[in-house]
């Protein structure tokens, strides 16, 4: 009997690389604004390059991207980058269609809901927060709970037990099948693949099921279940 939903974060309840997207292209015509002077493009693949070598979450990019351009960080050009991302940031971060209808859904039926996501706790709060999700689950484990990264099993042995369930009473739903998907088989959840979240083209997740839209959970939940 399924007791619990785990989700990944970014790419399966939000559109995570649409709101980074949109809020590096509100960024970088503030700074040039603020007094850089280098081509959009060349800000952009500066910007790609330091994301792709300290990963997407890295919260320095604008201090290293104007050490790289000029040698020091520039704070009028620095605050202007900052004031630029953020407020594209929180008017792009929305949730999938029909991710709030499902989760309350999944309550309803008696589930306890909760996250594992490798970002940053605060971060990963902080986009919660936003969308007023922090109330809806039960347990939320990030990064910094336990240093591993997915496919570690060490995140998902940690929701389990944060979550008081065996790991055949859980689904895990994400939208990385090389993460979500082997991280949580390997301790023996059922998992769900993501299909409306993937960025990688993935042609064969390996998962017992595979969502195009998020509220197929429910029919999911109801079949394992035998609530019909």
């Amino acid at each position: 009997m399924i007791k619990a939903i785990v989700f990944d974060l970014d790419n399966t309840l939000v559109d995570f690389m649409l709101m980074k997207r949109r809020a590096i292209e509100a960024a970088i015509p503030a700074m040039i604004d603020a007094g850089l002077k280098l081509p959009p493009d060349d800000i952009k693949s500066l910007i790609d390059e330091i994301y792709q070598e300290k990963g997407i979450e890295y919260q320095k990019v604008f201090d290293e991207l104007l050490n790289k351009a000029l040698g020091k960080v520039d704070h009028k050009i620095l605050s202007a980058a900052i004031v630029a991302y953020r407020r594209a940031r929180e008017a792009s971060l929305v949730p999938y269609p029909n991710v709030y209808p499902t989760l309350i859904k999944l309550i309803k039926l008696g589930l306890k809901l909760g996250i594992v996501s490798d970002a940053p706790a605060l971060e990963a709060w902080l986009r919660l927060s936003s969308l007023n999700f922090q109330y809806l689950f039960d347990a939320i484990i990030t990064f910094d709970d336990t240093h591993e990264r997915k496919p570690s099993p060490v995140p998902f042995v940690k929701i389990l037990e944060a979550l008081g369930v065996k790991p055949d009473e859980a689904i895990m739903v994400g939208d990385w099948a090389e993460r979500d998907i082997v991280g949580a088989a390997q301790v023996g959840m059922k998992t769900a693949f993501a299909r409306y979240g993937d960025t990688f083209n993935t042609q064969n997740p390996n998962a017992d099921y595979e969502l195009n839209d998020i509220s197929e959970l429910i029919d999911i939940v109801k079949n394992e279940n035998n609530l019909f």
